[in-house]
């Protein structure tokens, strides 16, 4: 799908919790993350409990501090709080709150209030990726620009709950919504509300399932 090694976190940068890959095409970024112990109490229990899977939906934004403080006001759960990470690139704000289920969602701000931007590999801790991926010089590379949207899906009852939180949390609001009488198949359904920021440039589809034949 052309995306390319971008960087690395791992024992070799003094990391002795994770190992983390990041990868980007264009304005998508991947970052693929493994415990390096068994009991990580961060990372091993979500594997075991899910999978590989997603854990951690991250948004670019200019005040990470402030979004947070206004959503945990609001009575979001809080994950990290506002932490500063920094190197000799920079310095980087992230911090997190809970969403649905074991999903958080990362503010992440590079932009400081100086006006300087963080110029490292990814984030502080991050080295320039070693390896290449050589089928990107032997094919075409697909032009994927930026990630149009992210499901969450929930259990049947569980959509309406959740579409609030990002309403009242996050101050998101109801770009779009189908129900089982548009949404349907011979044997399933199921019902969908789209959740956007204020610019709708994020768009978070929230499903739940109807009830169908089968």
């Amino acid at each position: 799908m052309g995306f390319e090694f971008e960087a690395y976190q791992g024992l070799e940068t003094q990391s002795r919790d994770f190992c983390s890959h990041v990868v980007r095409n264009n304005g998508l970024i991947f970052v693929f993350t493994s415990p390096l112990e068994s009991n990580n109490e961060e990372f091993s229990a979500h594997l075991a409990k899910h999978g590989d899977g997603v854990k951690d939906v991250a948004f670019s934004v200019d005040n990470a501090a402030g979004i947070y403080e206004k959503a945990v006001d609001r009575g979001a759960i809080s994950v990290r709080a506002p932490e500063t990470l920094e190197d000799e690139h920079g310095a980087v704000i992230i911090a997190s709150v809970k969403t649905y289920g074991d999903t958080i969602h990362s503010f992440v701000q590079r932009k400081q209030a100086d006006g300087t931007t963080y110029r490292g590999a990814f984030l502080p801790g991050f080295i320039n990726h070693p390896e290449r991926e050589l089928f990107n010089g032997l094919i075409p590379i697909p032009e994927l620009l930026y990630i149009d949207h992210v499901v969450g899906n929930q259990q049947d009852g569980e959509m309406e709950p959740v579409s609030q939180w990002y309403e009242q949390i996050l101050d998101f609001h109801r770009f779009f919504t189908v129900d089982d009488k548009l949404f349907h198949e011979s044997l399933s359904s199921l019902r969908s509300t789209v959740m956007a920021d204020y610019d709708e440039v994020i768009k978070m589809p929230i499903n739940e399932p109807a009830a169908g034949r089968r």
